[in-house]
């Protein structure tokens, strides 16, 4: 379900390591509650040698986003549960104390594009000659749900007010030369090579001057932190969040949205947005 990779630092950056950890659910890395709960204990348990953290896919898919019909299986509790720990996922994520890049690995709609908002450095499969492009972007009301504010100031915060305002409301994914143009990601690499590109980044990353990157980064990445608000205020946030994703998700619109597109499905490449 979750795969660690280590790739070993050499001089001048040091000991360490930077970590991969590869999504490996197929047929399409839907975020499902234990995926969810994977990616927190890693994040959560970080030890000292690892210097930088990289989050990659499958080849074609980094992740198709939260698993419906799994996710169609709870009840109001477990829902609620859930967005509590996805809450909990990005607050990691955003505040995770090494830099923070994404291998995305081909398609990534909605939950895939929320984990790689969290960024610091996306590199994206371009487009192979004679297939469907890679789209990346969040369309949840293409199915019934809506982003909500956390996100939907973290999209924006990368791809500006303007553009985020008329993607969001239309629920439109982009291919990855767009997502380029507008910043979503931050390079296109041959789709099997996606992975390597990354590690050659993260790897420049920690030749830097530790100190000076970490000053830099910091800086770079404090409004992203404080859309989370203070400590003090994670137990309470966790639960508004929660709460209002639930609020959405059990709203008569997207239960008959959902239930018509997915309850019949099953958990095919179709079936996770």
């Amino acid at each position: 379900m979750l795969e660690i990779h280590e790739h070993v630092l050499a001089p001048p950056a040091g000991t360490g390591c930077i970590r991969e950890l590869r999504l490996n659910r197929p047929p399409v890395n839907g975020l499902n509650p234990a995926l969810v709960d994977s990616l927190i204990d890693e994040l959560a348990s970080l030890d000292q040698e690892v210097r930088a953290v990289i989050v990659s896919g499958q080849h074609g898919v980094f992740s198709a986003g939260l698993d419906v019909p799994a996710l169609l299986k709870l009840d109001h509790r477990g829902i609620a549960k859930y967005f509590g720990s996805l809450w909990r996922l990005q607050a990691l994520l955003a505040t995770c104390r090494v830099p923070l890049l994404y291998a995305i690995t081909g398609h990534c709609p909605a939950g895939g594009t929320v984990l790689a908002l969290y960024g610091d450095y996306r590199v994206m499969a371009q487009a192979v000659a004679g297939e469907q492009p890679y789209r990346i972007g969040l369309n949840e009301v293409q199915v019934g749900l809506t982003p909500g504010p956390l996100i939907q100031a973290a999209f924006a915060r990368i791809v500006g007010a303007h553009a985020a305002a008329q993607l969001l409301t239309r629920g439109a994914l982009v291919d990855s030369a767009q997502a380029l143009r507008l910043g979503l990601v931050d390079e296109l690499a041959p789709p099997l090579l996606v992975v390597e590109r990354t590690v050659e980044v993260a790897r420049e990353i920690t030749r830097a001057p530790l100190q000076a990157m970490r000053r830099a980064r910091d800086c770079a990445r404090q409004d992203l932190v404080l859309l989370f608000g203070p400590p003090q205020e994670a137990a309470a946030r966790a639960a508004k969040f929660a709460d209002d994703a639930a609020q959405v998700w059990w709203s008569e619109e997207a239960q008959a949205t959902l239930q018509h597109l997915f309850a019949k499905r099953g958990s095919d490449s179709r079936s996770c947005r």
